[in-house]
């Protein structure tokens, strides 16, 4: 792989074998806690410096210089980077700044701070001449040379506003000068370039409101009398969970600014690790309105008694939850003597043949901007432009009050950036890691920090290939790493961790993993539904579903300003009995080209072993087919709600699997950009496809709806083991060859005797059945 600070080597272009052998991985029961802890990010003195400056103007033919621009200053942040704390703090206060009147500037609460990400050419020229990976060869040359600018545009900052005063959202856009955010400590001195009042919609929720609701909630009387009707004295015990009311009629319109809480009650109230959510609380019906945070409708509707308190509904260590731990875990650590493969500089990743740039915003979490590939003599191959999960729904399939009303959004309401964690060392995480922090802005427009928010790191995955000739008994085998990025976020009741996955056979993988802790019902005394299970005396979990969206900007071997794309989807056929199928045994794929918008709402089809090829229409691999990669579904799931269901006006995406749209700016959502209260009938997705532009080649943005149906298990219960789900994506004709036939044998320091497990004291033998036979 090349660093930074070194050219790529070339090869033949099936596969680079100059490639040098990457340091092993070992797992050791030795601990390295010293190793473990280091910051694997590129020293400063082994970091290619940003530019400054450019090279010294070439002769021509005539003897006359050509002139060259030089560059007035250097670039301190690429045009990707997520904003910096400062950056976040001048775009709040220059908005603040711009408010009529104080009474206008104290209203304003700050949704969102983020980048407003720029045109794909200004990306094009920071990777060529100010940032690596520092290719101007990929930029298109005009006749007297290639064009070389002076400095890159200012970043700016895109927010959203909510007027608390009002009621109003708008989004506003600021340019940022960098030298003011750097040395001023975040003084306004942005320029606003341009504000607009975004009518009849609410902007997602806050944690600071939701934290004033459960308090004003929690301080009604009507609401501590039906508590005390449920033996209920001490208000600590209690937890209200304001959740996003969605849009079932008018009188949940965007006019007003509401919430419906979820009440659930400890059992203790100085146990701070207590699942509280063994408790729901039932039969009360609370409406707030968290514009002037105040409480609107308050019922009493039916006393469900408490469910008793559950002896296993605790999940903290030993005796903590009133159990004991297992004993006969052994430890087990990774070690990476040289330390890890992969290289860190500022917000560029480079690992093997991979390289690409981290981001992060307060919805989407982690974002993948610029993928691309190595490939030897062929150079740096892009394949994807932006990745990202851009939406999330989780509706929930029991018809009575108050759970058909759980249809969250976490994305688009909540926002899963916002609610990443801060990532622990060995637990979260394990082996030599690279953490990136994460800036937002709270509320009321100061800065948070989650520290440790991305992580970076290799594993080991098994074999990545063996073949043995059972003739001779020689074997060769290689060991799979990967280079996993990730994050964590809590959205109320569940954990959602966000994987991508990095191969050395040029595969990618997209991967959600699920825990947490159900989202529970009360039954009465005898009491079932056939809408979920018990789990325990009084307590039953609902079935639902949770559905993921990843948005692909893809780029397969597309150079900067080529939009050669297109998208193919392939089914397995089965021939016809006849002349061509004597046997009945003939099957084959069939190719065909999605050709509109319309024509690409697909769904997944097992039976078909249906998958989706994104192909460059323009370069071709050594046998003359289209260069492409292809999505490979996992298992996936539809909506089992009915077509008139209420979370469907908002969530039209969930009706196929796989949509394709030719790439737009500001087409970032499936479910619009503000889904919360929203009246309007398949906004987003559905209906940008209504135009049904051409597909045929064009820059392709893949959009990939999947989920799972989650019916619970008594074995999710108290907290649930992660459940797996995700897709690939995978090269087709990308390369001349398997693209992991380079990679170097490992070092099998651990099939050493002093290794082998042993039975008895003894070692085990190793038998060679095949040379046996010979």
């Amino acid at each position: 792989m090349a660093s930074t600070s070194k050219k790529t080597t070339p090869s033949p272009p099936c596969c680079d074998s100059t490639t040098p052998a990457p340091p092993p991985i070992r797992r050791d029961a030795t601990s390295s806690s010293s190793l473990v802890q280091q910051d694997w990010t590129v020293p400063s003195a082994d970091r290619r410096p940003v530019v400054d400056s450019l090279p010294e103007p070439s002769k021509t033919a005539s003897g006359t210089k050509t002139v060259i621009p030089v560059m007035l200053r250097a670039q301190t942040s690429h045009p990707l980077d997520p904003l910096s704390a400062a950056e976040i703090s001048v775009a709040v206060a220059t908005v603040r700044a711009a408010g009529a009147t104080p009474e206008l500037r104290d209203s304003m609460r700050f949704v969102e701070v983020v980048l407003f990400e720029p045109d794909k050419h200004v990306v094009a020229l920071a990777d060529a001449y100010f940032f690596p990976p520092f290719q101007p060869s990929l930029l298109p040359r005009s006749k007297g040379g290639p064009i070389i600018p002076t400095k890159l545009p200012p970043r700016r900052a895109r927010l959203v506003v909510y007027n608390k005063r009002s009621n109003e959202t708008s989004l506003w856009i600021v340019e940022l000068s960098e030298v003011h955010a750097a040395t001023r400590g975040g003084h306004h001195r942005g320029k606003v370039i341009s504000s607009q009042v975004v009518p009849d919609v609410q902007p997602p929720m806050d944690a600071v409101e939701y934290a004033e609701c459960e308090a004003v909630v929690k301080d009604l009387h009507p609401f501590r009398e039906a508590m005390k009707q449920r033996g209920i004295e001490d208000m600590d015990l209690l937890m209200a969970d304001g959740w996003c009311v969605g849009y079932h009629s008018d009188a949940d319109a965007p006019s007003r600014r509401l919430a419906k809480t979820l009440i659930f009650c400890r059992t203790e109230s100085d146990c701070p690790m207590e699942n509280g959510y063994a408790r729901p609380v039932e039969g009360i019906h609370v409406l707030v309105d968290m514009q002037n945070m105040r409480v609107i409708e308050f019922e009493d509707r039916k006393l469900v008694p408490l469910p008793p308190a559950d002896p296993l509904r605790n999940y903290t260590p030993g005796e903590t939850r009133g159990g004991v731990d297992r004993s006969d875990v052994k430890p087990l650590q990774i070690i990476q003597p040289e330390g890890p493969s992969f290289r860190v500089n500022g917000h560029y990743v480079e690992w093997q043949k991979w390289n690409f740039r981290i981001g992060f915003t307060p919805r989407e979490g982690l974002v993948i901007h610029s993928v691309a590939y190595v490939d030897g003599s062929r150079g740096r191959r892009p394949l994807a432009h932006r990745l990202s999960f851009v939406e999330m729904v989780v509706p929930y399939g029991d018809p009575n009050e108050p759970h058909y009303r759980k249809n969250a959004f976490d994305a688009g309401e909540d926002g899963l950036g916002k609610n990443a964690h801060s990532l622990k060392k060995g637990c979260d995480c394990l082996g030599f890691i690279k953490y990136f922090d994460a800036h937002f802005t709270n509320f009321t427009g100061g800065i948070e920090t989650i520290e440790n928010c991305v992580c970076l790191h290799e594993e080991d995955h098994g074999i990545l290939w063996k073949h043995q000739d059972w003739r001779t008994g020689l074997a060769e085998v290689r060991r799979s790493r990967r280079l996993t990025v990730s994050f964590i976020c809590t959205v109320a009741n569940y954990e959602y961790g966000f994987f991508w996955h990095f191969y050395q056979d040029g595969k990618i993988e997209a991967e959600v993993k699920l825990t947490g802790i159900l989202s529970l019902g009360a039954l009465q005394p005898g009491e079932t539904r056939k809408y979920g299970t018990t789990i325990a005396p009084g307590l039953y979990a609902p079935v639902h579903q949770h559905f993921f969206v990843a948005r692909m900007d893809m780029a397969v071997d597309c150079r900067p300003g080529e939009a050669f794309n297109q998208v193919v989807e392939v089914n397995v056929e089965v021939e016809k009995p006849g002349e061509t199928n004597v046997h009945n045994n003939a099957f084959y794929a069939k190719e065909t080209l999605l050709r509109s918008e319309l024509e690409a709402m697909r769904a997944c089809n097992p039976q078909t072993a249906r998958h989706w090829i994104v192909r460059n229409t323009r370069t071709v691999n050594r046998t003359g087919q289209l260069t492409g990669y292809k999505l490979v579904p996992g298992s996936n799931c539809l909506p089992l709600a009915g077509s008139e269901a209420k979370f469907l006006r908002r969530a039209a995406f969930l009706n196929h699997n796989l949509w394709v749209t030719p790439y737009t700016h500001g087409e970032m959502f499936p479910g619009g950009e503000f889904p919360n209260q929203n009246p309007r009938v398949d906004e987003g997705l559905a209906t940008w496809v209504k135009q049904n532009r051409p597909l045929e080649e064009t820059d392709i943005v893949l959009w990939y709806v999947f989920g799972i149906t989650h019916v619970p298990r008594l074995e999710d219960w108290p907290v649930m083991p992660v459940e797996r789900l995700g897709f690939m994506l995978m090269p087709h004709g990308f390369f001349n060859c398997s693209p992991a036939v380079d990679v170097p044998p490992s070092t099998c320091e651990l099939d050493a005797k002093d290794n082998d497990v042993k039975d008895n004291g003894v070692t085990k033998p190793l038998q060679n059945g095949v040379l046996a036979k010979l």
